[in-house]
């Protein structure tokens, strides 16, 4: 920090720092149209408004709500939950109000500070080292009002604030331009393999045979046993009764075994979820038991296993099973009915090889726009540290 800058307490330049009210404590609840209620999940990672996510709240509701009535150029700053979420109040989202996961700081009226500089400022490292201090190495998930009040925040001279706010927000600007080239670019590697999957089975040729899965499949019902043959010690076998495990492909670590073994499924078998939610599929890894969430498909010699199993993927959302009292299912009889367009398994092996490949190439592409969307992140990290240090090329003296 350069020395003509001067370390100042947030509560000393605020009007208030107070936070708001649920709509229940005063009687009333949320309602589906109505004045805005903003909630921590209402504003994003980068302290922009969500209109999809504000909640909504009856006019005499916000009129009882006055203490956490916001106000055009209001901080908000969340306090619980996701600590440390930033948003200035502007006008296109008023008459609103939030409740008491967000702190709302209203500055002084004074010709010495720069509002958004100090929005700024509490988007830094500065301040979140001091919340870690606050919390003295403890999980907290909160913040109070007076530990907010207490951040010491780095201030310049006016029209250093002004220069530091101009030449972060032209630099945030390019990052985010940056950031959403990423994000397209790892959407349009998905969106690949997606239309690939999708044009397989959306397009079969005139050789291929459509089969109902029970013909070519054995399909095995799981069935749970009773609680007391349960342990977590690994004796029996690994146990599962649902997607609970389940990973992209592969069945995770058991947290559960049983000696009673009721319903096995082998290595190679493809497990489909069959209650809340049905049609979700993992590969077993291992001879386990299967409860009453869970089936094995187990594929026969004309059909290749990793062919059935992209075809499941495709289709998981138009499996649907029977509509219960508690659970969505989906019988064993209903999983064999199941029609599946098949070519020869020569052809099957070169639409898996061809799946693979791509699979493998768009996940290449997934961890390099992974990867440039964290150094974005750490980038936008690096030019605030610097500008609140004094070492922001271009700020005065």
């Amino acid at each position: 920090m350069r020395k003509s800058w001067v370390i100042k307490r947030l509560g000393d330049l605020s009007e208030v720092i107070t936070k708001g009210t649920t709509p229940t404590s005063v009687g009333y609840d949320f309602v589906d149209n109505g004045i805005n209620f903003v909630k921590v999940e209402s504003i994003n990672g980068g302290g922009q408004f969500l209109p999809e996510k504000l909640a909504k709240i009856s006019e005499k509701c916000h009129l009882a709500l006055k203490r956490s009535q916001l106000q055009e150029g209001d901080i908000l700053f969340s306090i619980a939950g996701a600590l440390g979420r930033t948003a200035l109040v502007t006008e296109d989202i008023l008459p609103a109000n939030t409740n008491q996961a967000l702190s709302i700081i209203r500055l002084k009226k004074s010709d010495d500070v720069l509002t958004e500089f100090i929005l700024k400022a509490l988007e830094t490292g500065i301040v979140f080292e001091q919340i870690e201090k606050f919390r003295g190495g403890v999980a907290q998930q909160n913040l109070s009002l007076a530990q907010v009040s207490d951040f010491q925040i780095p201030v310049p001279s006016y029209s250093e604030q002004k220069r530091i706010v101009a030449i972060l927000n032209e630099s945030f600007i390019a990052l985010e331009k940056a950031k959403e080239n990423a994000e397209k670019n790892l959407q349009n590697a998905r969106e690949l393999f997606e239309s690939y999957l999708q044009s397989i089975f959306a397009n079969p040729e005139n050789d291929w045979e459509e089969k109902n899965l029970g013909d070519i499949c054995e399909v095995i019902a799981g069935q749970s046993p009773e609680g007391k043959y349960y342990n977590n010690s690994g004796k029996g076998l690994p146990f599962y009764q649902g997607k609970k495990e389940f990973t992209e492909k592969y069945l995770g670590a058991p947290t559960t075994w049983t000696t009673n073994i009721t319903k096995e499924a082998q290595e190679g078998d493809i497990l489909m979820s069959v209650r809340a939610p049905v049609g979700p599929v993992n590969f077993s890894t291992s001879k386990i038991c299967i409860g009453r969430g869970l089936a094995a498909i187990r594929a026969s010699k004309h059909i290749d296993k990793e062919f059935l199993f992209s075809f499941l993927i495709k289709h998981k959302n138009e499996i649907v099973g029977n509509a219960g009292a508690v659970f969505n299912s989906i019988s064993k009889t209903q999983i064999e009915n199941i029609l599946i367009p098949l070519p020869s398994i020569s052809k099957q092996k070169i639409i898996v090889d061809k799946l693979i490949t791509l699979s493998t190439e768009t996940k290449r592409l997934e961890i390099v726009y992974q990867q440039k969307l964290a150094d974005l992140e750490e980038l936008k990290k690096s030019v605030l540290h610097k500008a609140f240090t004094g070492e922001l090329a271009g700020a005065c003296s």
